[in-house]
């Protein structure tokens, strides 16, 4: 064999070990949804998962978890337990309530906050943008 090749069966045998490691690290997973209060990170991305982040949020009344923004990610927002509102740059408020899923496109700031008498909790789950083709 040429050296050519050699480094080429190395390197296409290196790549092949690096994508079983990463598959292997991607299992199914699961997570309890008891958060104490505040925002709770569930999902924390690579290597864990292939970008994807989440976690649940409880919010007391008259609380907000901060404005921010998705970035180069699209969020939802699943209302598990609740009411309350989400502030969306450019966009009317939206009015939250349990069993309801709000979807946040990239770049935009947002902020959530309970409205209600009870508890807020939601979970979230940001991924990143994929460009289109």
């Amino acid at each position: 064999m040429r050296n050519v090749e050699v480094v080429l069966l190395c390197t296409a045998m290196a790549f092949g070990v690096i994508m079983a490691q990463e598959h292997a690290k991607r299992e199914p997973i699961t997570f309890a949804l008891d958060c104490a209060g505040g925002d709770c990170p569930l999902l924390k991305g690579a290597p864990q998962t292939n970008g994807m982040r989440g976690g649940s949020v409880k919010l007391k009344p008259g609380e907000s978890i901060g404005w921010h923004s998705t970035s180069g990610n699209e969020e939802a927002l699943v209302i598990l337990h609740g009411s309350g509102v989400a502030n969306i740059e450019g966009h009317s408020d939206v009015p939250l309530m349990e069993k309801m899923l709000v979807y946040i496109p990239p770049a935009t700031r947002h902020n959530v906050t309970n409205t209600g008498t009870q508890a807020l909790e939601y979970v979230w789950v940001v991924a990143p943008a994929s460009q289109p083709h």
